[in-house]
């Protein structure tokens, strides 16, 4: 069967249910690809008739709020304690460095950094937990959390459904391609973050060194 084909068969509700349910679990703190599988959809969209955006949009926001508020909750009751638990089963997204850079950035722009964080991708999987770790009030997230997970999750939506609408013909014909870049999009997000958690760990360990002491 062409791919086409194939995908015409996909249920629009499943196809809902995974993007709602996938960037909940990844902002509740669960390292999961929630930015690949909502550009997808959205390119499933545009080429799909049985898919609505609206809808789509939707389901993804509101995966985003309810996850952020549960990881919140979850970070509220479980304290730093969470943290080093977290950082032992997902060394390569809360290890020291990486929670290291994003309490200094949620401690230098506190809700802002819960909405912000909503685009960027390391971050993403931080905002709940650590906002309850920090003990930030909660109708601050609230705002923060509800605000950024609407204009991420509707914008990118918007935003890859019309450019699919515009390219509709070529990527009915290249849609591994457009798939593909997907992909590469969120893995570059990611790498990026990793370098800059590292500089923030370099920097930390040059304030915390004794003066007059050298860094190997």
């Amino acid at each position: 069967m062409h791919i086409q084909e194939w995908l015409e068969t996909v249920p629009a509700v499943s196809v809902y249910l995974l993007v709602g349910v996938v960037i909940g679990l990844e902002s509740l703190g669960i390292p999961l690809p929630g930015e690949i599988v909502l550009v997808s959809a959205a390119i499933l969209a545009a080429t799909q008739d049985h898919i609505d955006p609206f809808v789509l949009g939707t389901c993804a926001s509101v995966g985003a709020i309810v996850g952020d508020s549960i990881g919140y909750l979850i970070g509220r009751k479980g304290g730093k304690p969470l943290l080093a638990w977290a950082g032992r089963k997902f060394p390569k997204h809360f290890g020291p460095d990486h929670v290291a850079m994003a309490e200094e950035k949620f401690e230098k722009w506190g809700m802002w950094a819960v909405f912000f964080g909503r685009f960027i991708a390391l971050l993403r999987i931080f905002a709940g937990p650590l906002s309850g770790v920090l003990k930030m009030p909660y109708w601050k997230f609230l705002i923060a959390n509800v605000l950024g997970g609407i204009i991420w999750a509707g914008g990118t939506t918007a935003l890859i459904y019309s450019v699919g609408l515009v390219a509709d013909a070529w990527l009915k014909r290249f849609q591994w391609l457009g798939l593909g870049a997907a992909v590469l999009f969120g893995i570059g997000s990611f790498l990026i973050m990793k370098h800059r958690a590292k500089k923030a760990a370099a920097a930390r360990e040059a304030k915390q060194a004794p003066v007059g002491a050298t860094v190997d």
